[in-house]
């Protein structure tokens, strides 16, 4: 198998945390999921400069918070040389793009951030196996401009797993790659049932 997984960078990637309460999410737990990710960005490396909450209705549906609030995250970016911007919830594939159009940096939602600390800590074949997988399945709807080619591999909080990828001609990189961790995984399933047996 590649080397998927990365070794977190010395220095710290510094970022800023994004969350929105709304009908669902009062700001007390959206405070407290903000302060969660806060430690998970840490687990992974990162160092959070700031944090973003918004109240709206529900999070909008194109770019997560409203116009507004995505101008004065882009202004603290350009004036404190954010590398990263995390957001507290899973982003559909159209914000992903939406927001990073935008902001030009890297996006990362809260499941991209946990499947990278998965990937940083698994020890054996099978884990690292599964979890190369699951990131794989998940960003493959997510590809956008600011990935280079997967086989470059850059490493950083969010790309221990599949790496980075141009769009088109690693759709298909990444469907074969889907196909060969999943027949790692039967073939690992098959050995330690005989194992047993």
């Amino acid at each position: 198998m590649g080397k998927p997984q990365a070794t977190i960078k010395e220095e710290h990637e510094f970022c800023i945390i994004v969350g929105v309460a709304h009908a669902k999410i009062s700001e007390e737990e959206a405070l407290e999921h903000l302060d969660e990710l806060r430690f998970l960005a840490e687990t992974a490396g990162a160092e959070t400069q700031h944090q973003f909450l918004q109240k709206l209705p529900m999070p909008n549906p194109k770019t997560f918070v409203g116009t507004g609030k995505l101008e004065e995250i882009k202004e603290y970016i350009n004036a404190k040389d954010i590398e990263m911007v995390i957001f507290d919830d899973e982003l559909s594939p159209s914000q992903l793009r939406n927001i990073e159009k935008e902001l030009e940096c890297k996006i990362l939602d809260r499941t991209i951030l946990i499947l990278d600390i998965f990937a940083n800590r698994a020890m054996s074949f099978h884990a690292k196996t599964q979890v190369e997988l699951a990131q794989l399945q998940y960003m493959l709807p997510r590809l956008t401009r600011l990935w280079t080619h997967l086989e470059r591999q850059k490493g950083g909080i969010g790309l221990r797993g599949p790496g980075e990828s141009q769009i088109e001609t690693d759709r298909r990189i990444i469907n074969t790659r889907i196909s060969l961790m999943k027949e790692r995984l039967k073939s690992n399933r098959q050995a330690n049932e005989c194992a047993k047996g």
